[in-house]
């Protein structure tokens, strides 16, 4: 435990932002795997409106500096690919 006060509030900050960091990145990842479910049962109503809630989540998460936008770019490609595929 530090006993410096700048240290203390450090602390108090990187808890407050690993919390907001780890709910961008599962929502993220959540809202993925939620659209390849309903890509695998062949939902295409769901599956169009959680491709919506996905790429949403992944641009959120890109914009905060949670994931390259490069990766961003990628998932998205690929889950707009699972998309077009479905019958």
């Amino acid at each position: 435990m530090p006993n410096i006060k700048s240290a203390k509030k450090r602390m108090r900050s990187n808890a407050k932002k690993s919390s907001v960091n780890a709910l961008i990145t599962t929502s993220m990842r959540t809202a993925i795997k939620k659209f390849e479910k309903e890509c695998k049962a062949e939902n295409k109503e769901t599956a169009s409106a959680n491709l919506n809630i996905a790429i949403q989540r992944i641009d959120k998460a890109a914009s905060a500096g949670k994931i390259h936008k490069n990766k961003a770019a990628r998932l998205k490609s690929r889950l707009t690919k699972m998309m077009n595929l479905m019958k």
